[in-house]
């Protein structure tokens, strides 16, 4: 029975052990990945959900495609794996760090004879002196060797940089860091967005499952402001933001520009710039009527979707109004609106009335010209709001993946012996990597090792 229970123990600590489940995680890890990126996550866009069929959507959903990175199946891949990694450094590093700490100092007939890199030096001096000498040499050239006597051999052994491998072992412990600040920002973070309007103040924002929270304090829009190419596509929208404790500016809080890449961090939680539009509710919009044929202009104070009958019969109504029409018309600019007007016993038509192009109001050749001469409304920022205390977790096991990398592949161990018998002496060289390299430092140290007099 004990022999049954160890058997399956060894079994599943192999398994774990494995670097066919290394390659198969990772495979997996890359491949659901490209689901995350390729399929909307959080609150899903209407327009999507308009154009996929509600059997996709349903398996999609139950699958957890739209919330993949906090997915149960994606989480226990990430548990798998960080099994994996562990399983793998106690099994491997015990013997690594034995190798490190205990190396060979003593080099047998078989092990002299499966190195490549080799020297010799003839001496006729004494076998002491000559033990001195090298060892002195190998300290200024290479490193401080240790002294073995071993049959009337002595065996000098010196190494560099033999920790660097460990570099692997440093990308292991720094994957788990990053997964642990994942999982810290999962558990105590969130995400949310909040819209301001200019001259108003929020102090709590709406989370992606539609829950309202409270911030701890205000944030203020100051002032927004949006900036536009030749072709009206935005170049450029910022908000001026302050935050208020207690209805005043926190010192160095004050006026603070926010634009895209250009987030403001107050208490752990950051707002970045995400969107923008115009506050319509309540707004007042100003509309002038001219008689193509003389008479008083008549200006009107509307509402967006209000209809209006005038004296003629003719009705409209304000479809939408923007402060910047680029975006709708290239190369017009300013205030337009968009209306809908129906002469008396006629269809109804819809065109743009320009505020800053009043001959391009003329030319439609109506009886009536519509005008738009600007509105009472507002713009106001939309700003994602997200608190991530793991943050500064990843970011340091992002700094131990660069060295751990730089270690294990751009250095190696170097190891030189050097066996003095009377009246001879040998070097021998090995590095665990980059042998090429070492190969030529070798040879470097062979010619000095050659002028040796002793």
């Amino acid at each position: 029975m004990a022999t049954t229970d160890r058997s399956f123990i060894t079994n599943v600590w192999d398994f774990f052990c494995s670097l066919k489940l290394t390659l198969f995680l990772l495979i997996s890890l890359a491949l659901t990945s490209i689901i995350g990126t390729v399929l909307p996550q959080g609150v899903l866009p209407p327009q999507y959900v308009a154009e996929i069929s509600p059997t996709k959507l349903q398996i999609y959903s139950k699958l957890g495609f739209f919330d993949m990175y906090h997915s149960w199946w994606f989480i226990a891949l990430l548990y798998v794996f960080s099994l994996n990694l562990i399983s793998c450094s106690i099994k491997r590093l015990p013997h690594v760090f034995k190798f490190i700490s205990e190396p060979t100092l003593v080099l047998g007939e078989g092990q002299r004879n499966s190195f490549s890199l080799k020297k010799d030096l003839e001496f006729t001096g004494a076998i002491e002196k000559g033990k001195e000498r090298l060892a002195e040499f190998l300290g200024k050239e290479f490193s401080s060797p240790v002294v073995t006597e071993h049959n009337g051999e002595y065996h000098l052994f010196a190494q560099k940089t033999a920790w660097c491998r460990l570099g692997v072992y440093v990308v292991h412990f720094s994957i788990l860091v990053i997964f642990v600040g994942a999982i810290i920002g999962s558990l105590a973070g969130y995400k949310g967005f909040v819209t301001i309007v200019e001259g108003t103040s929020v102090n709590s924002f709406e989370r992606q499952n539609g829950q309202k929270m409270p911030l701890g304090f205000d944030v203020l829009c100051e002032n927004f402001n949006v900036e536009f190419y030749a072709t009206g596509a935005p170049k450029e929208f910022r908000s001026i933001l302050t935050i208020l404790e207690n209805g005043k500016p926190v010192p160095g809080y004050s006026k603070i520009k926010v634009i895209v890449n250009e987030p403001l961090t107050y208490k752990g939680i950051t707002f970045y710039q995400s969107s923008y539009g115009q506050a319509t509710e309540g707004s007042e919009h100003y509309i002038s009527i001219t008689p193509r044929n003389g008479g008083a202009v008549e200006k009107l104070i509307v509402h967006e979707g209000e209809v209006v009958t005038l004296k003629d019969g003719t009705t409209f109504k304000l479809l939408e109004a923007t402060q910047e029409v680029r975006q709708f018309a290239p190369g017009y600019s300013g205030p337009a609106a968009r209306i809908e007007v129906t002469p008396k016993g006629a269809a109804a038509q819809t065109f743009i009335a320009f505020k800053n192009f009043p001959e391009v109001n003329a030319q439609r050749g109506d009886a009536l010209i519509f005008g738009y001469e600007g509105s009472s409304a507002k713009q106001y920022t939309g700003l994602q709001v997200a608190k991530d205390p793991g943050v500064w977790v990843v970011w340091l096991g992002c700094a131990l993946m660069v060295i751990g990398i730089a270690v294990a592949f751009f250095m190696s161990h170097k190891r030189v012996w050097v066996i003095v018998t009377k009246g001879h002496a040998r070097m021998y060289g090995n590095a665990n990597k980059n042998q090429a390299a070492f190969q030529m430092q070798f040879e470097d140290l062979s010619e000095k090792f050659k002028e040796i007099k002793i």
